[in-house]
């Protein structure tokens, strides 16, 4: 059986993305092991969510419905296995109010269409990148256990994210918009901005996709 380079695996994740994850973060998950996991799932129901809506929304678009499909059944597939932890560590399920990177990312959304799909689909992308190289910082800080799952999800987000910018360029040339390759690239070069400001801007609250901890008064 072959090993995989997570390194190499890893190196086209990080160059999409703006910033990788300041240490501040990463030590506060590790004080927060249970509230990180809790968030994870609820992160891991929501994309299900996201790619099911968009399936109904844009139902038209045959490529979109399979990779989405396929994205639906295993970002459930996750969710389950990530219950199935918590179950294992005796940790009660405890909603949680969403933090402020998803609706940061979304604000910039486009309104009109087929910018707004290549939009949403371009958000996608950062959100699973990032989900990505968190779990990749984070594997080796860990126990064994929780490191060896975070290791496991790597290949799988890593491809979500390419799905995901790869629907965004058949959507565009698709609807023939002009310039389709400079449009996506013009994008994500925003919401990279947008997402990197997020990142390492403080955050009073700690969750997956959060910034830097601020410590309340």
């Amino acid at each position: 059986m072959s090993t995989v380079n997570f390194d190499q695996l890893m190196q086209p994740v990080i160059q999409f993305l703006g910033c990788e994850t300041p240490k501040a973060w990463l030590d506060e998950a590790t004080n927060n092991l249970e509230l990180l996991m809790q968030d994870h799932a609820n992160c891991e129901k929501k994309a299900a969510g996201t790619a099911m809506n968009l399936m109904f929304r844009y139902s038209f678009f045959t490529d979109l419905q399979v990779k989405l499909a396929q994205l639906v059944r295993e970002e459930m597939l996750h969710y389950e296995q990530v219950l199935g932890l918590m179950k294992q560590r005796r940790q009660e399920w405890k909603a949680l109010s969403a933090g402020r990177y998803a609706a940061g990312l979304r604000k910039d959304i486009r309104t009109y269409e087929p910018e707004a799909l290549v939009d949403i689909l371009v958000v996608g992308a950062f959100v699973e990148a990032r989900s990505c190289e968190r779990f990749y910082a984070l594997s080796p800080l860990v126990d064994d256990e929780l490191g060896r799952y975070y290791r496991y999800l790597l290949k799988s987000e890593s491809r979500h994210y390419e799905d995901y910018l790869a629907l965004a360029m058949d959507v565009a040339k698709t609807a023939k918009m002009k310039n389709p390759e400079e449009d996506i690239r013009d994008r994500i070069s925003h919401f990279r901005a947008v997402e990197k400001n997020l990142i390492l801007q403080p955050d009073t609250v700690f969750r997956f996709h959060s910034g830097i901890p601020k410590k309340t008064e």
